[in-house]
């Protein structure tokens, strides 16, 4: 009988594993049909998947974002004009007191069914600069924000009749105002102006430690009745002010560097200086001249500080000592010189970019700028100017 042997060699250590001997035999059925591992997904393949899922998920966000704003912009377009409800046959009477702003008048005339939304009325207001006086207006049923403001603008029931108007254009000083004010039954200039240097009265735009309200009033027409007071009158304009520069973003920081009462102050000075499409290009003068530390060397300045033109100023003006002299003091002036309006803020915030660092207006009445002296004195040589 013969013996089964292992292999010559060294004894297999305790920690070695032992392969068995003989070594086991694998019965294969070569009958049943060979299966292959099955297919992995490519990487790029996987990739391409994830990334369309994740468009997908990208389309449903933004499509849930822009029907949330259609139909926001849905509700807001019919709480302006409120169709298929109408304006009821009755009548409604809204007292509008002092001192309120869109947010009181809004929510009062919600409360008693004129419009149907406060907040509507509020945005509408502030989007389209609108603006209204206290008194007692009738308005319809449900007419919607934009009729309840027209009638609003119309002013108060009887205010062409029984109250007095002060017309304030743009382009007035504080003592200009003031001089129309004191033509108002009860009111005196110089009361006006003492409670204006007061500081009982002040713009949200008027940093600490300026006392004067120059340019920080609205030019508009108002209606002033018998009871109301200098100091009610001088709140009027300057709130009206401050709700027009909140309307344009005088808050927000523009592209001039300025700060929000610098603006204003180069505003009046754009407002003194051009009119019309000339405003951004002649504020970007002025932010050009600002940052290369050259005197602004503007006329409308140089009215201000000697009391008013006419006459046009002259060489010997150019000598005034005064802060308000910019052929002689660098940088703005102290306060603005005079009231302005939406286009000279939002020339103020957003001037034209270019070169320029003169201009001119010409004998036709057509402003020429240049980039250079020479070019200066060419447009003054071949347009000629008033004065000298």
């Amino acid at each position: 009988m013969s013996e089964t042997r292992r292999p010559d060699g060294p004894e297999p250590d305790d920690t070695d594993a032992v392969a068995p001997w003989p070594p086991a035999t694998v019965a294969v059925d070569l009958d049943t049909p060979f299966a292959p591992d099955p297919p992995t997904v490519p990487p790029r393949t996987a990739r391409r998947a994830q990334q369309r899922r994740r468009r997908l998920v990208a389309l449903v966000i933004a499509g849930a974002v822009a029907l949330v704003f259609v139909l926001g912009a849905a509700w807001f377009a019919f709480q302006l004009y409120l169709p298929f409800v109408g304006g009821g046959s009755e009548s409604v009477t809204v007292e509008v007191q002092e001192g309120w702003g869109t947010q009181q008048t809004g929510a009062a005339l919600d409360a008693q069914g004129v419009i149907g939304s406060e907040l509507a009325f509020r945005i509408w207001a502030r989007v389209t600069g609108a603006s209204f006086q206290a008194g007692t207006y009738t308005f319809g049923e449900n007419i919607g924000v934009v009729d309840a403001l027209d009638i609003l603008e119309a002013g108060p029931n009887g205010a062409a009749a029984a109250q007095p108007r002060l017309l304030l254009p743009p382009g007035l000083t504080l003592g200009q105002i003031a001089d129309r004010v004191g033509q108002l039954p009860g009111h005196d200039r110089d009361a006006f102006l003492q409670v204006a240097s007061s500081g009982v009265v002040r713009s949200r735009y008027q940093p600490e430690g300026v006392t004067s309200l120059e340019g920080l009033t609205w030019p508009d027409t108002y209606f002033v009745s018998d009871t109301q007071t200098d100091q009610q009158i001088l709140e009027m304009i300057v709130r009206e002010f401050d709700e027009r520069a909140d309307a344009l973003g005088l808050a927000v920081p523009g592209a001039s560097g300025l700060t929000p009462y610098e603006a204003i102050v180069s505003a009046s000075l754009i407002q003194g200086e051009a009119g019309g499409s000339d405003q951004p290009t002649v504020s970007g003068v002025i932010v050009n001249r600002l940052r290369r530390g050259m005197p602004l060397q503007i006329d409308a300045t140089l009215c201000y500080a000697k009391g008013g033109c006419p006459p046009v100023p002259s060489n010997a003006d150019k000598q005034i000592d005064s802060p308000y002299n910019t052929y002689r003091v660098n940088g703005l002036p102290p306060t603005p010189i005079l009231t302005v309006t939406d286009s000279a803020l939002r020339a103020a915030l957003a001037p034209a970019s270019h070169s320029y660092l003169y201009y001119v207006a010409g004998d036709d009445g057509v402003t020429r700028f240049a980039e250079t002296f020479a070019g200066h004195e060419e447009n003054i040589r071949r347009y000629g100017v008033s004065g000298e």
